[in-house]
């Protein structure tokens, strides 16, 4: 098992940052590929970011692609999203989640963090 936890989210305006952090406890945390997900009121879970083991290949949705940068500390066990040029359509909850590199499914989820951009 993996526990995850996510924080950092908050309220921001338009065209601020926020970093979201997730600490992972368990099992060995460099095993996993990282993502961030993210959830709008209304609207279906969707894919914000994903990085793999070691950290130096990263996949971001294009929604985010040059905002946001995804990166992971695994001497700290913990994943990170920076998010600059916030946009009111970036408002949601944001998930972190942890796979087996071998598989597509994403096995463990984190309680999610509320983002909220104003205009």
């Amino acid at each position: 098992q993996v526990q995850l936890v996510e924080s950092g989210g908050g309220l921001v305006q338009a065209g601020g940052s926020l970093r979201l952090s997730c600490a992972a406890s368990g099992r060995t945390f460099s095993n996993y590929v990282m993502g961030w997900f993210r959830q709008a009121p209304g609207k279906e879970r969707e894919f914000v970011a994903t990085i793999r083991r070691s950290g130096v290949t990263t996949y971001y949705a294009d929604s985010v692609k040059g905002r946001f940068t995804i990166s992971r500390d695994n001497a700290k066990n913990t994943v990170y999203l920076q998010m600059n040029s916030l946009k009111p359509e970036d408002t949601a909850v944001y998930y972190c989640a942890a796979r087996d590199p071998r598989g597509d499914i994403y096995d463990y989820w984190g309680q999610g963090t509320q983002v909220t951009v104003s205009s």
